[in-house]
């Protein structure tokens, strides 16, 4: 998609047939305007995706300095901590930082996007994995094509762009790699059987660790048919649902590898429930480290991923060399955290 040229003024007043000086009132909001110009006027500047020129001069560094970050939800400690390392490298900065929730509707978030463009902000991240079809990257393009032309920029955090050559900068970490290696060590524990709880097909995010979850059994010699993922989505509620359906009738796996912490506790909660325990009978593992992990009952051994860092990342980035963030990508490491809840398979288990 190509990039198109600023929307001017006299544009907007063209459109909705009135003069400059009525376009200027309306979008100021400093002067009476009579309802119906004004309703033709904003749907004017709505259709040409116009943002005022004040706004645009405070995108540049003329005005206020905004960070705008945007994310599912903010009860997920994952997003939480992102949305702190934006909030604290942004103050850090002198930046203000403003947050905004889609709760996963795409129409919010768009309508946020915008909301964010028209206030002013210079970055505005989105944060998280997303399920990705057409829909969703003509949106992302829309996005970045609307912000560049406005001089401010799109930051995609913990996902990838749709097509290279959008104007967006990347931040993200390696989720394959990560779940290769917790994978990993649960195959040196000895375990063969071993349930991936938490797929949903499509998401950017939980199908590249299901794929670093596959690659890991067939580096260890496993036939395809020795993958088994559970596509419950994320959140305690969904493990915990999954978990207890997998523990109804015959057995045949010693391991868990939770999509994330929250779906682990879900999962630990609903062994618990069932009269077994971690990891005499069966070793979960999770993804993320988020604080409580710690905390859980056991310790949960998981996938640190740098939250923070991530979300500091992004706007330290982005903000270093802003002629040059558009289209760079850069991915941050992650490792395991080593607690109490693998052990080797029960004696006889171990398939």
């Amino acid at each position: 998609m190509a990039a198109k040229g600023r929307v001017t003024i006299r544009e907007v007043a063209e459109r909705a047939g009135v003069s400059v000086a009525t376009v200027s009132r309306v979008l100021s909001g400093n002067y009476p305007v009579p309802p119906a110009t004004r309703t033709r006027v904003m749907r004017a500047a709505r259709a040409l995706d116009y943002v005022a020129n004040a706004h645009a001069r405070a995108l540049v560094g003329g005005g206020r300095k905004m960070v705008a970050v945007v994310l599912r939800q903010v009860t997920s400690p994952f997003y939480a901590q992102v949305a702190e390392g934006v909030e604290a490298e942004a103050a850090a900065r002198g930046w203000l930082c403003l947050v905004g929730t889609t709760g996963g509707n795409p129409q919010r978030e768009l309508e946020i996007v915008q909301l964010m463009r028209e206030e002013g902000a210079r970055l505005v991240i989105l944060v998280g994995g997303v399920v990705e079809d057409d829909a969703y990257r003509e949106r992302v393009a829309h996005y970045a094509q609307a912000l560049d032309s406005s001089g401010a920029r799109l930051v995609l955090c913990g996902r990838q762009a749709p097509d290279p050559d959008i104007p967006a900068l990347v931040v993200e970490f390696d989720n394959e790699a990560g779940a290769h290696a917790i994978t990993g060590h649960l195959l040196s524990a000895g375990h063969r059987g071993i349930v991936f709880l938490g797929g949903l097909p499509g998401n950017t995010a939980l199908d590249a660790r299901v794929a670093g979850y596959r690659a890991a059994l067939a580096q260890h010699g496993l036939p395809p048919e020795a993958a088994q993922v559970v596509d419950c989505g994320l959140g305690r509620t969904a493990g915990h649902r999954a978990m207890a359906e997998l523990l109804v009738g015959t057995r045949e796996f010693t391991a868990v590898f939770a999509g994330d912490d929250m779906v682990a506790a879900g999962a630990l909660r609903a062994i618990a429930e069932a009269g077994l325990r971690v990891p005499d009978d069966i070793s979960v593992v999770g993804y993320n480290d988020i604080p409580l992990a710690e905390d859980f009952n056991p310790p949960l051994t998981t996938v640190r991923t740098p939250a923070e860092e991530l979300g500091r990342a992004a706007v330290r980035i982005a903000l270093h060399d802003p002629e040059h963030a558009a289209g760079a990508h850069h991915v941050l490491g992650t490792h395991i955290v080593v607690r109490d809840s693998v052990a080797a398979p029960p004696s006889g288990r171990a398939r």
